[in-house]
């Protein structure tokens, strides 16, 4: 099993701070797991296109059941066609595992 399956399959852990950010190098293996995100600076994000307005708010409702369920929420930026996903960890000002599995959760929605 591969790490990006392994990290769709994760849950999120309660992060209050406390603790500290994933290092370059780790934030660096996770993302390199994730197909077409990008990191900058302490957010990794993705743009998602869609054929429709219809499409993208059902990604876009999608997306917030998952980020419920792991009390973990993205920014989202919403346009006809197309939505754009950012997560951080703000509590400890950095990316955390809970970015990486959360991501991994948006892009296997697309696989199913």
């Amino acid at each position: 099993m591969n790490q990006v399956c392994d990290l769709s399959k994760g849950k999120c852990k309660p992060c209050e701070g406390g603790v500290p950010p994933l290092s370059d190098s780790e934030a660096a293996a996770m993302l390199a797991t994730l197909d077409g995100w990008q990191r900058e600076g302490n957010i990794i994000s993705k743009t998602f296109k869609f054929k429709n307005y219809y499409e993208t708010m059902a990604f876009v409702n999608a997306s917030a059941w998952i980020s419920h369920r792991e009390d973990h929420h993205p920014d989202l930026a919403v346009a006809w066609g197309q939505c754009t996903v950012s997560y951080t960890t703000h509590a400890i000002g950095g990316l955390s595992e809970n970015d990486f599995i959360c991501a991994a959760k948006i892009d296997a929605l697309l696989a199913l």
